[in-house]
């Protein structure tokens, strides 16, 4: 039996800290007898996976790990980092979550019918704001680099509560918190491979140690022909295929045939990177691993079209600059598939004429819907030219409308016609990769 590696028993090693605990490079090596170089590369990794946070001058801590319906609520140990403050009491309270925020600029009476646990309140020099927030279970963030009292942080200590001061003004740092949050919600809507791949307990894999014939009879009942091939601990070796066992002998060991080194993705890696890799690299199963290397399951192409389906079902609370653009275009001829928008002041330039990032999003979503109406599935955007004849206004009702000029089993060229008032005021030439549906 294989044992962990050092880098695997510091993670799991901090996997078993409950949350709040504090953890350096110096402690780890020691207690684990590892390197202080093996300690701090293990760390790294956990900030990473979301194990634990590191706020400057006051160290790393363990945090809760949290699902991706989580994903747009922060934890205090964030906002110090945020807001570039410094926390003044309350260390313990770190990896708690923010729920909302509040500005402490009403009168004290006031203040009390909105506190709740949970929350933040935002105030400047005012101790008995200060004071009622932590009383009422409310962290706190001081603004304008003002500190506060003793007294205060001992009642932080006592409630676990962070107290954190910052040079910013009130309104920069409301600003600055909505922002992250903002910036959490597009994260989270991002699909990743562990959103949409098919596990490895609903999968078939291979021993190094299995040989060709075993190979031969799983292709037989499963009617695919790649497979990872792992050791008994379950991590990953090679891949198998068919032109691999090609004119082998039934006895030999997988090892001896196998592709070692294949390309492999993370649970948290995002579908579009794989979708991409996969059309470049013409394959059409990859291999999902941890950071042990041990198999994980395996990502398809028909997973691919599942994250794509998903796309369109999700509520999206922060939608990409394409989304918001496409949401503009209306299909007016489904036949022929035309679509119509007019120009608003958002998709201009500086120089008062329609933004080229804009035409370019128009372009980009009228082929797919193309694509997608005859039935050639969706695409990984290889080259697009584009160029304007006529400049384009303010309150300009455009169509749009892209034509099919070529398309085989693996690529699609595309002619887009930008037209206003009947002219031809701009021209697109796209082309793309198409992802299969098989």
């Amino acid at each position: 039996m294989t044992l962990p590696t050092k880098h695997e028993q510091i993670i799991r090693h901090i996997r078993s800290l409950h949350v709040g605990a504090k953890i350096s490079v110096r402690s780890i090596a020691r207690n684990l007898k590892v390197s202080e170089g093996t300690a701090y590369k293990a760390i790294k990794e956990a900030e990473n996976q979301g194990l634990v946070h590191t706020i400057e001058r006051v160290g790393t801590i363990r945090i809760e790990e949290r699902k991706r319906d989580q994903a747009e609520q922060l934890t205090f140990a964030q906002v110090v980092n945020i807001v570039e403050g410094q926390v003044l009491g309350g260390n313990n309270g770190l990896h708690k979550t923010l729920h909302k925020f509040l500005i402490g600029a009403m009168e004290l009476e006031a203040i009390k019918q909105y506190t709740e646990p949970g929350s933040l309140m935002i105030v400047g020099n005012r101790p008995e704001v200060q004071e009622l927030a932590l009383l009422e279970g409310v962290a706190v963030l001081i603004t304008g680099g003002f500190q506060t009292t003793d007294e205060i942080k001992q009642l932080a200590n006592e409630k676990e509560l962070p107290i954190i001061s910052t040079s910013f003004d009130t309104y920069t740092v409301a600003e600055m918190i909505n922002r992250a949050i903002y910036d959490q919600l597009i994260i989270k809507d991002i699909i990743l491979v562990k959103d949409v791949f098919t596990p490895i307990q609903d999968n078939h894999f291979l021993y190094v140690d299995d040989k060709v014939e075993t190979y031969e009879k799983l292709v037989a009942h499963r009617k695919v022909s790649q497979f990872p091939v792992v050791n008994r601990q379950m991590r990953l070796r090679g891949m198998v295929e068919a032109s691999d066992v090609e004119g082998k002998s039934p006895t030999v060991k997988l090892e001896k045939v196998m592709r070692e080194k294949p390309f492999l993705v993370y649970p948290d890696t995002s579908v579009a990177y794989v979708a991409h890799m996969m059309v470049w690299e013409d394959l059409s199963v990859v291999p999902v691993v941890n950071q042990g290397k041990e198999l994980q399951g395996l990502f398809s192409r028909k997973d691919a079209l599942k994250a794509l389906q998903q796309v369109h079902r999700r509520p999206n609370v922060g939608n990409t600059f394409e989304q918001i653009t496409a949401s503009h275009l209306k299909v007016i001829d489904k036949k022929d598939l035309t679509f119509q928008t007019k120009v608003t002041p958002q998709m201009m330039n500086q120089l008062g004429m329609l933004s080229t990032s804009v035409f370019t999003s128009f372009i980009t979503h009228s082929s797919r819907k193309l694509l997608l109406q005859l039935n050639k599935g969706d695409i990984v955007i290889e080259n697009l030219t584009i160029f304007f004849i006529k400049p384009i206004q303010i309150n300009d009702e455009i169509m749009i409308k892209p034509r099919l000029l070529e398309a085989g089993k693996v690529y699609a060229k595309i002619d887009c016609e930008l037209l206003c008032k009947g002219d031809v005021v701009g021209k697109g030439l796209l082309m793309a990769q198409l992802i299969d549906r098989e």
